[in-house]
């Protein structure tokens, strides 16, 4: 006989499983011989074809880089800065409310050089001279458009699929869908610039939202203690951490096949890794057996622990003990105001340790399956935001078009791919939505990505939403 719910700390969805044992069971079958996917969780067996990539390291650029002067050179833009930004080209299209009540929006042309780089030709400017020396190695997306306008809902939907926060983030898809292949570190881990400011980032977007927990990203922080809480207290042995962890789990067994609950599973998992990464962690983060020429490569601020370039140069290091899916996030690119000289720290800090990251792999053959993304939650405004003056402007967020590139893992080398108009404004040739670059990326990764889905509260949900579709066009 069920015991009430009330003497028993189940979770609803196993006491309603209970509750309606004969109806789910005629429910299973109508739903098998439909061909739907009956237990929540349930995916096809991955990967679904040959990959191209094994892993990922994505440089997130929080707070949306300027294409219009880092990649996408538009020369109107200078021939005609100060000119208003024609209603024609504008076509109506949602300003922000900070400068959607501006009288004039001034067209801003970039204060820097230009030139073409490469046997591919590509156009990047001055900010960046390490990247321009890769831009062969280099899939350029000029066309890259998103729905939102705002960061918390632009930097949500990149990482989850959606603008509503509680939706799984990629990396944690990913982990869902292949798994570990190093028992010792987890499938998904995040590295954070440290001492940046900008827009706000938050653990959720690393988060495994109705996934199981273990699948989430955890964080490697800089400091003695990369991963806090992972330290045994003092006067707790390794020894003694093993008993208990033993207990623990034979007591979290006999409470699994009361409640069926599997984030119990789940943390008993979480507690096992946290045990392995004691040994794994500290190996992992401590640089000194890098030599000179290494720290040379990425800059000398990747001999400062918590730095992008530090960042750069730990992604390699975890990538080659085959972590499945690496996230930096550099914040500081919202430049409303004071673009020229703000940008050009963003630029001198980010430039070589990013271009370094990708001749490293490449060196060491781990380039042809990994795959590098760079990029932000959207663009910015060709228009001033603010006072235009002789040596200085801002721009606003601008989701219409914008640039992103990638490298390695399968995508075709020296590569532009999409256009848009003189004035930066609109795409105009091969556009390309935060649905189809993940869509692309999961394909990389051997994975349909319409066939990678988590059954929740009814409904099968995936991390391309309804859409997305993968752009032949990028893979080489």
């Amino acid at each position: 006989m069920m015991r009430p719910p009330d003497d028993l700390d189940v979770t609803r969805r196993h006491f309603l499983s209970r509750l309606s044992m004969g109806v789910g069971a005629m429910a299973l079958g109508s739903l098998a011989s439909a061909g739907r996917s009956v237990f929540p969780g349930s995916i096809d067996q991955l990967p679904h074809f040959a990959p191209r990539a094994r892993r990922v390291i994505y440089l997130f650029q929080s707070g949306g880089p300027s294409q219009l002067d880092l990649f996408d050179y538009k020369p109107l833009l200078e021939k005609r800065n100060g000119e208003e930004l024609p209603d024609s080209v504008r076509k109506g299209q949602r300003l922000t409310g900070m400068s959607g009540n501006q009288s004039s929006l001034p067209l801003a042309g970039a204060q820097f050089k230009w030139k073409r780089h490469g046997e591919s030709g590509a156009w990047v400017s001055e900010l960046l001279p390490h990247t321009a020396e890769i831009v062969d190695k280099l899939c350029f997306v000029r066309s890259m458009h998103t729905e939102a306008i705002n960061h918390d809902p632009a930097i949500t939907f990149f990482q989850t699929g959606s603008q509503i926060a509680g939706r799984p983030s990629m990396g944690s898809w990913i982990s869902y869908g292949l798994g570990s292949e190093n028992s010792n570190l987890p499938a998904y881990i995040v590295l954070v610039t440290k001492d940046k400011g900008g827009q706000p980032l938050y653990s959720r977007l690393w988060g495994s939202g109705f996934i199981d927990s273990r699948h989430q990203g955890v964080q490697l922080r800089a400091g003695r203690d990369p991963v806090l809480y992972l330290t045994n207290p003092e006067g707790v042995s390794p020894e003694r951490r093993r008993r208990m962890l033993d207990r623990l789990r034979s007591l979290d067994a006999e409470q699994y096949l009361r409640e069926n609950d599997p984030e119990i599973d789940a943390r008993i998992a979480q507690y096992e890794m946290a045990y392995r990464m004691q040994m794994s962690v500290p190996d992992v983060s401590d640089l000194s057996d890098e030599p000179d020429e290494v720290f040379d490569l990425y800059g000398e601020e990747a001999r400062t622990p918590g730095t992008y370039a530090a960042n750069c140069l730990m992604a390699r290091r975890l990538a080659e003990r085959d972590v499945r899916f690496i996230q930096l996030y550099h914040q500081g690119w919202d430049q409303h105001g004071s673009l020229p000289a703000s940008i050009r720290v963003q630029a001198r800090e980010t430039d070589q340790a990013s271009a370094a990251l990708v001749r490293d792999l490449e060196r060491r053959g781990m380039l042809e399956d990994t795959l590098v993304v760079w990029g932000g939650e959207f663009g910015r405004t060709n228009y001033s935001q603010g006072a235009l003056t002789a040596n200085d402007y801002g721009r606003d967020h601008h989701p219409r078009c914008f640039t992103m590139w990638m490298a390695g893992g399968g995508v075709r080398p020296g590569t532009t791919y999409g256009a848009t108009d003189d004035y930066g404004y609109n795409i105009t040739e091969n556009p390309v939505h935060v649905h189809d670059l993940n869509a692309t990326m999961l394909h990389l990764l051997g994975i349909d990505h319409e066939r990678l889905t988590h059954q929740h509260q009814g409904r099968d949900f995936r991390l391309t939403d309804v859409h997305g579709r993968v752009i032949g066009d990028l893979l080489a």
